[in-house]
């Protein structure tokens, strides 16, 4: 997941290092104003979300697969947890009904 994480990170900074560059060399139109700033962090955002979701579709399943295991994992344990509450909560009754 932390791995999925830097390399989207990554692939922003990248897009960001661009359009900056793009931005200054007057190819691509500055913001209106003071917004300049907002406009490269905003035009980088955008471009770079859909390059991910093309690029890191095979890291990004990888994750999920992760994500889904530590899921089930914990649903097990929720279910032994709550199994074994269940065994104390019966031999409790049938010792206080003796």
């Amino acid at each position: 997941m932390l791995r999925y994480t830097l390399m989207r990170l990554g692939i922003f900074v990248g897009c960001l290092v661009v359009v900056w560059g793009l931005v200054y060399s007057g190819v691509v139109p500055r913001g209106l104003g003071a917004s300049n700033g907002m406009w490269v962090l905003l035009l980088s955002l955008v471009i770079s979300a859909p390059i991910s979701f093309v690029v890191l579709r095979k890291e990004r399943d990888r994750a999920s697969e992760q994500i889904v295991q530590k899921v089930d994992r914990v649903k097990a344990n929720l279910d032994a947890n709550r199994s074994q509450e269940d065994v104390a909560d019966d031999a409790a009754r049938a010792q206080g009904a003796s």
